[in-house]
């Protein structure tokens, strides 16, 4: 990734997209599962895997809140405008969703759930 940031040891926060059925719903389980359940917030990192079509999109960044100040003083403050801005770790990639398998793994007698 070009211009990427350097990721710190804290523990993102994960961000799950478009795990709405039942099969989605199990999935986004087992991705967050992967996770420690403790996000380390101050560390201001963010995984995001997005559902489209059986494609997982994995992105890693960094968000930081900037307000912004105009040069002139500024009498009222709901004037002051705070924004979001992310900047990308790396890695990212695309996974395919081929099969989800019930149970422990078995190639042989294994029972196939999708």
């Amino acid at each position: 990734v070009p211009n990427h940031g350097a990721a710190t040891k804290h523990v993102p926060e994960l961000n799950l997209h478009g795990f709405g059925t039942r099969l989605g719903h199990r999935v986004g389980r087992f991705l967050g599962s992967i996770f420690p359940h403790n996000a380390q917030f101050q560390g201001r990192q963010v995984v995001t895997i997005h559902n489209q079509r059986d494609y997982l999109f994995v992105r890693h960044h960094r968000y930081i809140f900037q307000e912004n100040t105009k040069k002139q003083k500024i009498e009222n403050t709901k004037d002051l405008k705070t924004q979001a801005r992310l900047q990308e770790l790396g890695p990212r990639f695309t996974l395919k969703l081929r099969w989800l398998q019930e149970g422990t793994f078995d190639t042989q007698f294994g029972e196939y759930e999708w």
